[in-house]
């Protein structure tokens, strides 16, 4: 453990313009990232006694082993360099509001030729337009079943539209006038985006100019005598109703805000947020996160309006925003959510009237959430931290495995080598960090020497981008960050436990694959699926793990997630090998016109569903050809499946492994 007076700055040498910081550990992991709107004040407040420091910053400091800065202009590219480097460095003291579920959003995609309206979940993407996020999908399906009979847009998958497009018929939903059927031409793209963008204005708040519009027409059209149209627009407007009664209104002067309460403790801090707009509530959301310094609410505010809109744009970011106590640089976070938004956007604390009750029904749900979260945290992360220290003790280790990696091998006879690395870090697995590899340098089925190839390329990329990066002196550190691009590397983290799938030959070519490279520092262990037992290299008997051990209970779920992640690998590679050896024999079609055909349907899944007819209408495909395609494809299907049907021994009835 480093002391802070072992890499302070030099006397006069951080400067007292603005800028961001951050600190590193003692193998180049970036742990935290400031601003500042002087740095060289801020810097010096970590350098001072550490006893004086809160028990968090001291801890930051200790675990920190350089500090390094960059000087900007102003404190709004200050803010705007802290999210980026939040972002894109993780680092562990800084707070991370997390999601505690997966909240659907509903998604309409505005940048294709002919928008859709769907439900989505994740990430945000480029060219889509969301509203929500919602509690339930159930309740945006419901709303946009009802709302399609008034705005009939498009709601079908792109399979399907392009099969409606391709037979000349619409599905059902243009039947019964729950979409305008542009698939077949009923409209054009012009009239179809025009109920795209009246279904986006009624979603986001503009429902009285649409609700006015239809009951002017009904009337006219009453009076004109023309009752049937009056009775579809009478329909329609109590359509828009009902939609409208799933949202209560809570601010009577219709405004546009995101309404923030947070409620925390020493340890953690919840929040939640209640998108409203229009006056109704048209969303809540909620985080969760670990308190990793040592500010109060109004920094804890900053954090989370930073983190929340630092990646948005637009009407993502509302005319106001509603927050439990005012963020330190409240003056400099308002100018940056008006540069993104490109209208005037305020940060506020209500006093009194709506704003202020609405607010403390948020803040009961945070409240709701914190105690629900430590309710199911209580044993995960007694669990977690206990299995650890029993793969500690029971391996010898000198400290506890944080990040294991674990390998496993898959082929069928010898075909289609592929290997599998999945990474578990605390106890919980990141897929971010899983990769696949392609065995080239072992022909046919050979475990043993597979195992030796994927842990002798593993090691040796990181080797390679550890010593790339020790020698070119960059700001971005070493190890860790491409000194070209500033971006992580893949392979940057040494584990602190390499699993391999299989007994003491695997075992044994891992641990020879590092020696080989000169690594000694990271110990190797193998788990036998027959008896579940632990091998140590060079040793004559396993480890033995009570089987009631959340030590060997985690191990197993490493080596069967490392075991999925390698059989979906493979079966993938030997599915579209099968499927494009069938394509190499049928007379006629040359490499010009497979590719052709693969890339008309987009995937091999797509081919295999699709109809002789289909096939046809591919630039030239003839109709012979195109039987013949689909037959190969056919017996490449049985064969498939044949070989994916696992066997099984009928004397004892035990499935064996491939």
């Amino acid at each position: 453990m480093a002391t802070p007076s072992s890499y302070r700055p030099a006397p006069g040498s951080i400067p007292t313009q603005p800028g961001v910081y951050r600190f590193r550990d003692a193998k180049g992991r970036v742990i935290y990232v400031g601003k500042a709107k002087s740095l060289r004040s801020r810097l010096s407040s970590y350098f001072q006694d550490i006893g004086n420091l809160h028990p968090r910053t001291a801890t930051m400091v200790t675990t920190g082993a350089s500090v390094e800065w960059t000087v900007v202009d102003t404190e709004v590219e200050a803010l705007q360099l802290e999210y980026s480097w939040i972002k894109e460095f993780d680092p562990r003291f800084n707070v991370k509001y997390r999601d505690d579920k997966s909240y659907p959003w509903l998604a309409v995609t505005v940048g294709d030729e002919f928008p859709r309206v769907m439900v989505g979940r994740g990430a945000k993407r480029k060219g889509t337009r969301y509203f929500g996020p919602y509690s339930h999908a159930w309740a945006i399906r419901e709303t946009v079943d009802i709302l399609l009979r008034v705005f009939p847009m498009r709601s079908c998958s792109n399979g399907v539209f392009k099969r409606s497009s391709q037979i000349g018929r619409p599905c059902l939903l243009g039947y019964i006038d729950k979409c305008a059927a542009p698939c077949v031409g009923n409209v054009t793209g012009e009239e179809h985006r025009r109920i795209v963008d009246d279904f986006c204005d009624f979603m986001g708040g503009q429902t009285k100019p649409f609700m006015a519009r239809i009951r002017k027409e009904m009337y006219a059209a009453s009076e004109a005598l023309d009752f049937e149209k009056a009775a579809r627009l009478r329909d329609d407007l109590g359509a828009m109703e009902r939609a409208l009664e799933k949202q209560a209104v809570v601010l009577g002067d219709g405004a546009d805000a995101d309404v923030i309460a947070l409620v925390e403790d020493p340890l953690e801090v919840a929040v939640q947020i209640f998108y409203v707009r229009g006056g109704r509530i048209r969303g809540q959301r909620g985080w969760v996160a670990d308190r990793t310094d040592e500010g109060g609410t109004p920094e804890l505010v900053q954090d989370f309006v930073l983190q929340l809109y630092g990646g948005e744009g637009g009407d993502s970011i509302p005319r106001e925003v509603l927050v439990p106590a005012l963020p330190p640089d409240a003056d400099v976070l308002e100018e940056l959510l008006t540069e993104r938004r490109g209208s005037k956007v305020a940060i506020r604390v209500p006093q009194r009237g709506d704003k202020k009750d609405l607010q403390a029904t948020v803040a009961s749900n945070a409240a709701q959430a914190l105690a629900l979260h430590k309710t199911k945290r209580a044993s995960d992360l007694t669990t977690r931290n206990r299995a650890l220290e029993e793969i500690q003790t029971s391996l010898g280790l000198d400290e506890v495995p944080l990040r294991i990696e674990c390998y496993d091998v898959s082929n069928l006879q010898g075909t289609e080598v592929v290997a599998s690395m999945v990474v578990f870090e605390d106890g919980l697995a990141r897929k971010s960090e899983y990769r696949r590899f392609v065995i080239r340098g072992v022909d046919g089925q050979n475990d043993v020497a597979s195992m030796h190839e994927v842990i002798t390329r593993r090691f040796k990329r990181l080797q390679d981008e550890q010593a790339r990066s020790e020698t070119v002196a960059t700001d971005s550190g070493p190890m860790l960050v491409d000194p070209e691009t500033g971006r992580p590397r893949k392979f940057a983290y040494a584990p602190s436990l390499v699993v391999v799938d299989g007994g003491p030959p695997q075992v044994a070519a891992a641990q020879q694959a590092l020696s080989e490279l000169g690594v000694n520092d990271i110990p190797v262990c193998g788990l036998a699926k027959r008896l579940e037992e632990v091998w140590l290299p060079g040793e004559e008997d396993p480890v033995i793990m009570a089987r009631t051990s959340e030590g060997l209970y985690l191990l197993q779920r490493i080596r069967d997630e490392a075991h999925r992640f390698a059989i979906n690998h493979h079966r993938g590679r030997r599915s579209k090998s099968m499927v494009e050896s069938m394509l190499d024999d049928i007379p006629g079609l040359g490499e010009v016109r497979r590719k052709t055909l693969l890339k008309h349907f987009g995937s091999l899944k797509k081919l295999r569903e699709a109809e002789p007819e289909a096939i046809a209408l591919v630039p030239g495909i003839g109709p012979r050809t195109a039987t013949a395609i689909k037959e190969a494809v056919a017996k490449a299907d049985a064969t498939r499946k044949t070989a994916s049907q696992p066997r099984v021994n009928t004397a004892t009835g035990e499935i064996l492994e491939d």
